[in-house]
């Protein structure tokens, strides 16, 4: 399907800076995402910005024009797809302690940071003998999608990554390691480390598997499966279109409609990865929202249970009052 035909913009960004201002940021940021009908969640951190949105292209456009109006932030390397429906229910700023979090403070990818591999280069260089190809992301990711011949630290979070990689790629007698993630933040940090750690030759995909996916077609590709994004299209293909799978929305984890035959399925409540999992109180919860869903569903409304003329309308109010409240600032 064209562009044309597509009227929601999802974009993804990253940008490590020093930020020790972060949390000045929230309020102007979240209130200009509101006011242009932008949805989507941006995480704020002393390490810099991290967010995926998506909205009509004028919303998004505005968003990027304020922040680069910030040096610290020019030039951002976006990563934009169009989609029919809107693949976010919310409007979210989080102020966090990293914007990725590996959970070691003294990572810093602007000092120290592996070697770049463009996307057109990427199959030349993972095709090499010499070169051992790392998965960097979790498990559940892995299992959708990979590159041929890589291999996977098999991570539950990225917490786990420093442990795992450190035990792992030490047995090696690989000299060059090729690392890669979905959008290159998370190959950002495990090169800093890997090459804090004494490796030498850390290479990553730049731009991540959402670059290589748009710029390397699909009959020249390395990539098998779909890739896992953090949206609500759970996964994208070669096209990066919606992919195939849905998601178990009690333990996030992607399923197939094949999977969702299976007799501990319940949709929303569980799934056979996590049934038995969750008590009484998480289970009732599931429900309830279940419930709610269905409701709105059934009336028309959007998933959050308010219509979107109630949504158009909130917004529309909270910038008349984000203006009059800038309008009595500069009186004073």
């Amino acid at each position: 399907m064209s562009k044309s035909n597509l009227s929601v913009v999802v974009l993804s960004l990253y940008r490590f800076a020093k930020f020790p201002d972060f949390e000045s940021f929230r309020t102007p940021l979240y209130n200009l995402m509101v006011s242009e009908s932008v949805l989507g969640t941006f995480l704020l951190a002393p390490e810099g910005i991290n967010g995926t949105i998506s909205g009509p292209k004028k919303g998004v456009d505005a968003v990027i024009e304020w922040l680069e109006k910030d040096a610290r932030f020019a030039n951002l390397e976006a990563k934009e797809s169009y989609v029919e429906e809107q693949p976010f229910y919310r409007t979210k700023v989080k102020l966090k302690k990293e914007i990725v979090t590996m959970g070691i403070g003294n990572i810093n990818p602007n000092e120290l940071v592996g070697t770049y591999v463009d996307p057109d280069d990427w199959n030349e260089f993972i095709a090499d003998p010499d070169v051992l190809v790392v998965d960097t992301r979790n498990d559940y990711e892995v299992k959708i999608g990979t590159f041929i011949n890589s291999v996977s630290l098999e991570t539950k979070n990225f917490r786990e990554f420093p442990d795992k990689a450190k035990k792992y790629l030490k047995s090696k007698d690989k000299k060059k390691i090729a690392m890669f993630c979905t959008g290159g933040i998370r190959c950002e940090k495990s090169t800093a480390y890997m090459k804090q750690q004494g490796f030498e030759e850390v290479f990553h995909l730049k731009g991540g598997i959402l670059s290589y996916l748009e710029k390397v077609p699909e009959s020249n590709s390395r990539w098998r499966g779909e890739c896992f994004v953090f949206d609500n299209r759970v996964t994208v293909n070669h096209n990066l279109e919606k992919g195939c799978y849905d998601q178990c929305h009690a333990c996030r984890m992607p399923i197939t409609d094949e999977e969702k035959n299976h007799e501990n399925y319940i949709k929303g409540i569980s799934c056979h990865y996590c049934v038995g999992q969750h008590s009484s109180k998480q289970i009732k919860r599931y429900t309830d929202r279940e419930e709610q869903l269905s409701l709105a569903k059934k009336r028309g409304e959007a998933h959050l249970g308010s219509t979107i003329e109630s949504q158009t309308s909130n917004r529309r109010r909270k910038k008349i009052e984000l203006k009059n409240k800038q309008r009595s600032i500069d009186k004073k």
